[in-house]
C-alpha cells in the first residue's frame, strides 16, 4: 500500500510511545510489588466537578445530543466570552469564539486556515510535538528555533527578526509552554506579535494551560494586544475534561466564516454532551474548585522541584503556569555512562525498570539540547509525587548523585519575568 509523503514526515509522539512501554512493563513491576509511577502524561488526576458530570448526564437523559452548529452551541461561545471578561477583563465578543473538538481541531483548523505549502511557522526549540506536526500536516514546514533559560525557552523578539524569510508565515507560541511551564514574558510577545503584524504574518498563541497560571505577571491572555491575534484553548487543563474532547478558537472576525466551513466539513460539530457539559464549568461552584485545584498544583510545584534538585535533576527556569518539570538530566546521563545523543531517552527507559517511574525524555519536543532534558508532570497527586523522589532519592544515593542538605523551598522570585 502506497503510503502519503506527508503521513511518512510525521513522526511518532513520543510521548505516547514511552506510555506504551511503561504501561507493558507495569504488570511486571506490580508482580514485583513495585507499582508503576507515571509522572509522564500532562493529565490533571482531577475529574469533570460534579456540576459537569451532572449537566452531561442531564443532556443524555433529555436528548440534548443532536448536532450542534459547526461554530458550537451559541450559548457555550457567550460563557466563554464572559470568563474572559471575568477572569482577564477582556471583551472578546462571542462571535469570534469557535468551539471545537478539543484543542487539537483547534490547532487544525487554524492551521488549515492560515499556513499555505511552502510556508514556514517560526516556534521554540523546545515545544509541544504536536503543533510541529500540525504545521507539518498543512504542507508547512515548523522551523524551531534554539531556545535557552535565559529566554525562559521561549522565542525573543530578536530571534524572530532574524529568523523571517519571504516565506515565513508567522509564529506558533505556547504561554505557559508544555514541556517548560513557563510563559513568555509578557512585553517581550507584546514585540513579537508588532514584528509579525508589521510584516503582514499571524500569531497563533496556544492558551490552553493559561488558566493554570501561577503568577499574576504572566497570567493575562495574549488577547489583550489586538483583535488579529488568533488565540487556542481548551477544557482539558484547567477544567479538567481531557477526555471530552473540547475545546475552542478565539479568531480575528474575519476568519470565523473560513474555520466555521473547515469546520462543518472535518468535524461538522464538537461534541454535542461535551458542550452541554462545559456549560456548567462557569458556574460559581465549578470556579471554585477549579481554584482550589490550581492552589493544589502550585504546592505540588513547590514542594517537587527543590526536590529533583536534591538528586540531582535541577528544574533550570520555575514553571510559572502548567504542571510540569523540564529537569536537567545530564548529570545522571554521564554516571550512567549514557551517549549524549540519546541521554533523556536512555534515560526514560531506565528509569522504568531502576526506579519503576514512567517520565518523558526530551526527544519529543525539539532536537536542540532536549537530550539532556526529561519532562516530569506533577499532575499526578502529592503522593504519587512523594513516591516518586523516594525511589529517585534511592537511585540517586547509590549513584552518588544525592545533594547534601535538605531540598529548599523555592526563591520568592522563581517564576517573575525575565
Amino acid at each position: 500500500m502506497r503510503i502519503t509523503e506527508r503521513a511518512r514526515r510525521i513522526e511518532p509522539f513520543y510521548v505516547m510511545e514511552v506510555s506504551k512501554a511503561a504501561a507493558a512493563l507495569a504488570p511486571e513491576l506490580a508482580r514485583e510489588g513495585r507499582p508503576m509511577v507515571f509522572l509522564n502524561i500532562g493529565e490533571p488526576d482531577f475529574g469533570a466537578t460534579p456540576l459537569v458530570q451532572d449537566a452531561a448526564a442531564r443532556a443524555i437523559r433529555e436528548g440534548r445530543t443532536q448536532y450542534t452548529q459547526a461554530t458550537g452551541l451559541p450559548e457555550l461561545r457567550e460563557r466563554i466570552s464572559r470568563w474572559y471578561g471575568q477572569r482577564f477583563g477582556l471583551d472578546v465578543p462571542a462571535r469570534r469564539i469557535v468551539v471545537t473538538a478539543g484543542a487539537s481541531a483547534a490547532l487544525q483548523l487554524a492551521c488549515l486556515a492560515l499556513v499555505e505549502a511552502g510556508d514556514e511557522v517560526l516556534m521554540p526549540d523546545p515545544s509541544y510535538p504536536c503543533n510541529q506536526q500540525f504545521v507539518n500536516a498543512a504542507e508547512g514546514r515548523a522551523v524551531l528555533l534554539p531556545t535557552t533559560a535565559a529566554s525562559r525557552f521561549q522565542l525573543s523578539p530578536d530571534q524572530v527578526r532574524a529568523h523571517w524569510r519571504p516565506q515565513t508565515r508567522g509564529v506558533l507560541l505556547a504561554s505557559p509552554s508544555n514541556p517548560t511551564g513557563t510563559s513568555i514574558a509578557p512585553r517581550a510577545l507584546a514585540e513579537i506579535h508588532a514584528e509579525v503584524r508589521e510584516r503582514g504574518g499571524i500569531t497563533l498563541l496556544d492558551e490552553i494551560y493559561l488558566g493554570l497560571s501561577h503568577d499574576e505577571a504572566f497570567g493575562q491572555s495574549g488577547l489583550a494586544l489586538g483583535d488579529d491575534m488568533v488565540s487556542v484553548n481548551s477544557f482539558s487543563k484547567y477544567f479538567c475534561m481531557t477526555g471530552w474532547r473540547l475545546g475552542w478558537l478565539v479568531l480575528p472576525e474575519p476568519l470565523v466564516p473560513v474555520i466555521e466551513r473547515l469546520a462543518q466539513h472535518l468535524f461538522i460539530c464538537p461534541s454535542t454532551i461535551a458542550q452541554h457539559a462545559a456549560l456548567a464549568c462557569f458556574e460559581p461552584e465549578s470556579i471554585a474548585e477549579y481554584e482550589r485545584r490550581r492552589a493544589e498544583f502550585r504546592a505540588r510545584r513547590d514542594w517537587f522541584i527543590p526536590q529533583l534538585a536534591a538528586v540531582g535533576l535541577p528544574v533550570p527556569v520555575i514553571p510559572d503556569g502548567a504542571f510540569y518539570a523540564w529537569a536537567d538530566c545530564s548529570a545522571w546521563c554521564e554516571r550512567l555512562g549514557l551517549p549524549a545523543a540519546t541521554g533523556s531517552w536512555d534515560l526514560a527507559f531506565d528509569l522504568m525498570r531502576r526506579c519503576g517511574l514512567a517520565v518523558t525524555p526530551g526527544r519529543d519536543f525539539g532536537s536542540v539540547d532536549t537530550a539532556r532534558f526529561i519532562r516530569f508532570s506533577n499532575a499526578s497527586s502529592m503522593g504519587q509525587l512523594q513516591e516518586a523522589i523516594a525511589r529517585l532519592r534511592r537511585a540517586a544515593a547509590e549513584l552518588g548523585l544525592l545533594a547534601n542538605g535538605a531540598p529548599q523551598g523555592l526563591a520568592p522570585e522563581a517564576g517573575g519575568p525575565a
